[in-house]
Formats: C-alpha cells, structure tokens, sequence
C-alpha cells in the first residue's frame, strides 16, 4: 500500500469490501449503458422484490429496471404488482418490465441474461445462486448477489471462480452483506484497525432469534417445488442459520481480524424443530468456537428458536485497552440497503471505488459453512480443508418430476 502512496485509514474506508484494484488500477470497466444502468432481478420474493426497492431508491439515479426471472409465475407477478404500483412514485416510474421480459421456469435466468440488462440481481434462495453468479458473470453482466452465496465447499470455490472471472472482464459484484457499506461500520472499523482499542484478544458474535418461516405444502405441489417454496429449513436449499443468517455477524468478525478463520470446533443440535417435511433437516443450534491468526478466538451462538426464548444478535470485540460493539465509532449515514446499490452503480459508471466483493463475501460463507460442518460431524475443521472439501448438497440436476426427499438429520460420528 505505501508504494501507492495508501495509508492503512485510506484502506480502511473501503471497509475491504472494494477490490484493491480500485487502487492499482483496475481493468477496462465492462461496456454499458452508463446513462441509464438496465436492471434485472432473478428471484422475485420477498427478497427480490426488497432489494429492487432499494435498487431504485430515489438517490440512485438514471436505473430502470426492465426485467423479472423466477421459477414461479406467482412470485413474479406479486413482484411486478408490488414494483409498478409502489407509493414511491420515484420507484415505481423507473419500473418498465413488459411481458416479454418476464420469465417463468427453472431456465427463466438464462433468457433473461440474452436480455440487455446491465446488471443483474440474485435473490435466489442460497443453493443455486453459484450457478446463477457464474451464468451472470459469463453472460458479461455486473452482478448484486445476495448472502450468502453458497450452501456447501463446492459452490463457495465456484463463486471465487466467478469473481475472478468478473475482475478479468471490469465487472462489478457486490454482496448482500451490506453492512460493509455502513457508515459507522466502516468508521468503527477503521477506529479499530488503527488500535483504538489495544491488540484484539477476543471476539463474539451471535444471531439468536426466532424461525423466519415454514410454508405448508399445496396439493398441486411437486415435490421439488416444494423444496423450493419452503427452503430456508433444508441443508442443500437454505444452509441452516448459521449459513443463511448469521453469516452477517460473520462477516464483521473476518472484517475485524482482517483475516479468516484457522479452524473451528463446534457443537449444536436440534432442541426444539419437530421431524417432518415442514421442519426440513437442518439443526436449529450451533455454538461454535473459531479460531483466528495469532491465537485470538472468536466465540459464536446461533440459533432459530420459537417465542418465549431471549434473542440476541451482534458482535462484541476485546481489546488490551477496550470493547467494541463493531459499530460504536462511527457517524450514522445512509442506509446500508441502499447504500450498497449506489456503491454498486458508481463502480459500474467508475464514478467511485471498484467494488468486487466476490472472493470476501465468498471466504465469508465458507466460514459459516466450516461452523456447520464441524458441528455435523463432531470434529475441528481446518481452513483449507473446507476450502479443498468434495462436499457437495446440491443435486446436479433439478427436474419437477423427480423426488428430493429430506436429507437424514445430521448425526455426529456419522459421516
């Protein structure tokens, strides 16, 4: 960094969530359209459909969003009803998706990328979000890619592929853990990393509350579909809290060692999740002890339980000469929802600081994935042996006329 004439406050700004590239000197940006950035959004639920929101908030200018891609007709059309007829006339005047750019079915993705969108939106649930990164980046589009991006060791090394992929063609790839893009978190951040509170010794973080949701079948349901539908409580759909929710706390730990973790040793179970389809496989706890560089532990709770439990959710930092929320040296700003998005389009129009936050909010998911499988199977898990894992939840093919039956609930000892 000193040979760039950088100072370790410079880097900081960027929360590490920008390319160094932003710096060096970064490749031809991709061609677009720079007076008016063409959306798309593939994943139409509630999360899509939030995220196109922020997308078109007020404060980014000169974005339209022209097309829609979901597997189901249903989310698709709430979606486009929510989008065109939203109370924010500032939102739902920049909405121009005809019929001919609404796309229904397990291939709606690849027809909307033969579009001219300029960049596109994966709000998928986590289990096929590699495969539509990497189809995304290949189809030379830049790219929001919600968290967390992969649900096993395989589909975390084909993100780092894809990002990788995007910096050699100029693309921008910003991640859904927006609190990178928060004001007070990058303050903080930069607070600590210059020593505010002594050498870091020990770190928490938890994401403890209740269950998000569980979908009750309909009749005319295949069975794919209804993995699909009620995926956040399957291993190979959602990735169990500790992937899909708390990787967020996660995230800001890695963000504070400026490192990953060396290995984990885990615990958890299933204290209170029914058996049943409903209730899918996953474990509804895991406790986790991480640890980092230099012998500094990191010590995480996570949790779905029901009402009536405490809930508690954050991040607690110890140093030789304080404590630290993570977020308690910092001035408010803009929301990071939307502030994200217009870090996003500036990158995009070079307006701003390169952003390709593929290989971080990738090394981030493996870190919750390690969580998971040191927890399932009862031993420590190195780094570079979940970084190097063969395991892979996904079934390589989807098809609406086979079963996917629940996976056995995870045992410990049981491989």
């Amino acid at each position: 960094m000193k040979r760039h004439g950088i100072t370790r406050r410079d880097f900081g700004k960027l929360g590490l969530a920008a390319s160094f590239a932003a710096w060096t000197g970064r490749k031809a940006a991709a061609e677009t359209n720079s007076d008016t950035l063409r959306v798309g959004v593939i994943g139409c639920g509630g999360r899509g459909t939030g995220m196109a929101v922020n997308m078109l908030d007020e404060r980014n200018e000169n974005v339209q969003l022209i097309a829609l891609a979901d597997v189901f007709g249903d989310r698709l059309n709430s979606c486009r009803n929510t989008l065109e007829t939203h109370d924010n006339e500032a939102i739902s005047g920049r909405v121009h998706v005809d019929d001919e750019h609404c796309f229904v079915g397990l291939d709606a993705y690849q027809r909307l990328l033969e579009t001219d969108v300029d960049v596109v939106l994966e709000c998928c649930p986590p289990y096929i979000r590699p495969k539509h990164v990497e189809a995304i980046v290949n189809a030379g589009k830049h790219v929001f890619a919600e968290k967390p991006v992969a649900v096993d060791p395989v589909g975390v090394r084909q993100i780092i592929a894809a990002a990788d992929e995007a910096e050699d063609q100029g693309l921008s790839f910003v991640a859904g853990t927006q609190w990178r893009h928060d004001r007070r978190r990058i303050e903080t951040m930069e607070e600590l990393h210059e020593g505010a509170i002594g050498e870091i010794r020990a770190m928490q973080a938890d994401r403890c509350g209740g269950f998000p949701f569980f979908r009750e079948p309909e009749n005319d349901w295949s069975d794919l579909e209804y993995r699909i539908r009620n995926w956040l409580p399957h291993n190979w759909t959602g990735g169990a809290n500790i992937v899909e929710q708390a990787i967020h706390h996660l995230d800001i730990i890695n963000w504070v060692a400026d490192a990953t973790p060396e290995s984990v040793f885990a615990s958890g179970g299933r204290a209170w999740l029914p058996d049943g389809e409903l209730y899918g496989d996953i474990w509804d706890n895991f406790s986790c002890d991480y640890e980092y560089p230099g012998g500094v532990h990191m010590y995480h709770f996570s949790r779905w339980w029901p009402g009536g439990t405490d809930s508690q959710s954050g991040e607690r930092i110890v140093g030789t000469e304080g404590v630290s929320n993570a977020q308690d040296m910092g001035e408010p700003g803009i929301t990071s929802t939307v502030q994200q998005f217009l870090d996003l389009t500036n990158s995009i129009r070079g307006e701003g600081p390169y952003y390709n936050e593929g290989r971080r909010i990738a090394y981030s998911t493996l870190t919750a994935i390690m969580g998971r499988m040191s927890a399932y199977t009862g031993r420590r898990i190195l780094w570079d042996e979940a970084m190097e894992s063969d395991l892979s939840l996904v079934p390589d093919e989807l098809d609406f006329d086979r079963e996917y039956p629940v996976g056995p609930i995870p045992v410990p000892g049981e491989e």
